[in-house]
């Protein structure tokens, strides 16, 4: 071998590392280092919308960055997700999405190509979002347990948000477990599901308490049970599922959660958490909130990728018991 271009060749190499070393000891790169972000999946003015606008508020404030809340519907949520799972994993486009994008829709819909562990690193939890159970007046029901005892006298009707929506597996499950038979019958989301009990085309359905309680104060329905660990003022008679007996929530609540392109690093991943969490604590956030129906509810990654990791183990369950094809 030339000795003088071993040599030279040496040199080169030292001299990159001389380069490379400062590089290094200036530790991660600051961010945000341009405006984020932040994609909801659907259309302007629902709820996941107010809590992601409202997030982006103070995280504006904290960075000295913009936030851009970007609408992104489309495919139940699945739309906006995927472009998320596949962005540039800097921190810069995040994910403000409910339950069912993360545990459920993965399930259900896998031409979107999502998988739900793979694809994302979790901010956590920012907000969650209690269930009512309603009827109509004219079943003549006035109470959960009179709902009950109906039940296993006559067939009843429920509205869900579409096959595959928290309605439909929540309702079903509570029905397994209080052994009664409920026929199903879908809808094309919660509005229309609620609506449809108002006007007595079904029995009961489950709607988030804002939703159910214009419709309470004007009689149209009537609320029997909340799944919540405690009593809401605005609808303080309704009982919680914990004092009619169950030790567990079978009316599990929907959560909107944060989240990062898999593979983000984690001090960003660390710094959008700890911001996120201090943003929902703020008075004027957490009021907004709780207006809306919403409970501040901070999560670390960690705890939100448990939940998700459970969500896929319960609702992959539901799925095949209840015989709900993927794709449907």
């Amino acid at each position: 071998m030339d000795q003088s271009l071993s040599r030279r060749t040496m040199l080169v190499a030292l001299g990159a590392g001389c380069f490379a070393r400062p590089s290094l000891a200036q530790g991660p790169a600051a961010f945000p280092s341009k405006p984020v972000q932040l994609i909801v999946p659907y259309p302007a003015g629902g709820a996941v919308d107010l809590a992601a606008r409202l997030v982006a508020e103070k995280l504006r404030s904290e960075f000295g960055q913009a936030v851009v809340v970007e609408n992104r519907p489309g495919a139940n949520g699945m739309v906006g997700a995927a472009a998320v799972a596949r962005g540039e994993p800097d921190g810069h486009t995040l994910l403000m999405a409910p339950r069912e994008v993360f545990g459920i829709n993965p399930i259900l819909m896998p031409q979107q190509a999502i998988d739900a562990k793979r694809d994302f690193a979790y901010v956590g939890v920012v907000a969650t979002g209690a269930y009512v159970l309603v009827v109509n007046p004219a079943l003549g029901v006035n109470s959960f347990a009179e709902l009950v005892a109906l039940a296993k006298t006559r067939e009843l009707t429920y509205a869900s948000f579409g096959k595959g929506s928290m309605a439909h597996f929540n309702i079903e499950a509570l029905a397994r477990r209080l052994g009664v038979k409920l026929v199903h019958v879908p809808y094309r989301g919660a509005p229309p599901a609620v609506t449809a009990v108002a006007t007595g085309e079904v029995a009961l359905t489950i709607a988030t308490p804002p939703a159910a309680l214009a419709l309470m104060q004007s009689g149209k329905v009537k609320a029997l049970a909340l799944g919540d660990k405690r009593r809401l003022p605005q609808m303080s008679a309704v009982p919680t599922m914990a004092e009619l007996g169950f030790t567990d929530d079978p009316l599990l609540p929907n959560f909107f959660g944060l989240a990062l392109p898999a593979g983000t690093p984690i001090h960003i991943v660390e710094k959008l958490s700890t911001a996120s969490a201090r943003a929902i604590a703020a008075p004027d956030i957490a009021a907004k909130l709780e207006a809306s129906g919403l409970v501040p509810s901070p999560g670390s990654p960690s705890e939100m990728a448990r939940l998700v990791a459970d969500d896929l183990e319960r609702f992959g369950r539901l799925t095949r018991e209840l015989d709900i094809k993927p794709g449907e």
